[in-house]
């Protein structure tokens, strides 16, 4: 299974490049030596100085040496898949190939962990044009089918949604964020996190809520004041430090659904559920006073 992620660090610096291939290059990682650049390149070694200097004469040719320096993407695999470090260097040269066809790339497959994972790092400037790189989320997206295009071609794994890293179910209310930064949040500090806090908050009150105003009346006594406007698509819970999230947010983070329409859902399931229980305990009640009823008869 093949998870494509883009890495969204600080990347406008001349440090920022110079230390991001450095560390694609480290010996220590590329172990059997699969590696490759892409584009203009004046040297006959690869080595992150070399890199450097030809990248940085690029962006100074077309006049561009500022902004975003470079972009980082990682195409990593899971431990247990049946996938060879060529696989894995073929698969990244594929996709540097499609989607940055026209700018300088450095490739390079890790092996240091127990997981292969690919790394392309490319400028930000084009050898053919000097147009500035920019990826929209449609690009992100079809970067994503291209991934799981390319290796079911080659008899792997994909991603599903609903699923882990590792085809496992993910449970309702736990963290799913692809990004490893907030993965690492949600999932080893989360009482540090007004993400989480707001998902716990939302999980407690969606329990026994059976409409939006003792909905928002449960947040509130969670510390989340709820702001829902028919004029607004989104919902956005804010907490009593004035941190701000939106329903779109929990939902792409965590493996709820929290929109208006399943809100509101929620609550009419909620309120049957409460019905029914009604009705259940006025039938038991029913037959204990019957009950009784008849022992005191038989007493007189």
């Amino acid at each position: 299974m093949a998870i494509n992620k883009v890495v969204n660090r600080a990347s406008k610096t001349h440090g920022a490049m110079r230390n991001v291939i450095r560390y694609v290059l480290r010996d220590e990682k590329i172990k059997e030596g699969y590696v490759t650049v892409t584009g203009p390149y004046s040297s006959n070694a690869i080595t992150h100085n070399d890199i450097y200097r030809d990248w940085l004469a690029e962006k100074k040719l077309w006049k561009k040496d500022s902004g975003r320096m470079y972009a980082h993407n990682i195409i990593s695999f899971h431990k247990d898949e049946a996938v060879t470090p060529e696989d894995v260097f073929n698969i990244g040269q594929a996709f540097a190939d499609k989607f940055f066809s026209n700018y300088q790339c450095l490739i390079g497959v890790h092996q240091d962990k127990d997981h292969l994972h690919c790394h392309i790092i490319s400028n930000s400037v084009s050898f053919i044009d000097g147009h500035k790189l920019h990826q929209t989320k449609k690009d992100l997206e079809r970067q994503k089918i291209f991934t799981n295009t390319i290796c079911l071609e080659r008899g792997l794994s994909i991603a599903e949604k609903g699923h882990h890293f590792d085809g496992s179910a993910v449970n309702y209310g736990e963290p799913i964020s692809w990004d490893k930064n907030k993965f690492k949040l949600l999932s080893t500090s989360p009482d540090k996190s007004y993400l989480v806090s707001c998902a716990k908050a939302l999980n407690n009150s969606l329990r026994s809520s059976v409409s939006k105003e003792a909905f928002i009346a449960q947040m509130k006594n969670h510390h989340w004041d709820v702001k829902w406007e028919n004029k607004r698509k989104h919902i956005v819970f804010i907490d009593d430090k004035g941190h701000k999230v939106r329903d779109s947010n929990i939902s792409k983070t965590f493996s709820i659904e929290i929109d208006k329409d399943s809100l509101q859902k929620i609550f009419e399931r909620n309120h049957q559920i409460s019905m029914d229980k009604s009705e259940i305990i006025s039938s038991e009640e029913n037959a204990v006073n019957k009950i009784k009823k008849k022992r005191r008869i038989r007493l007189c």
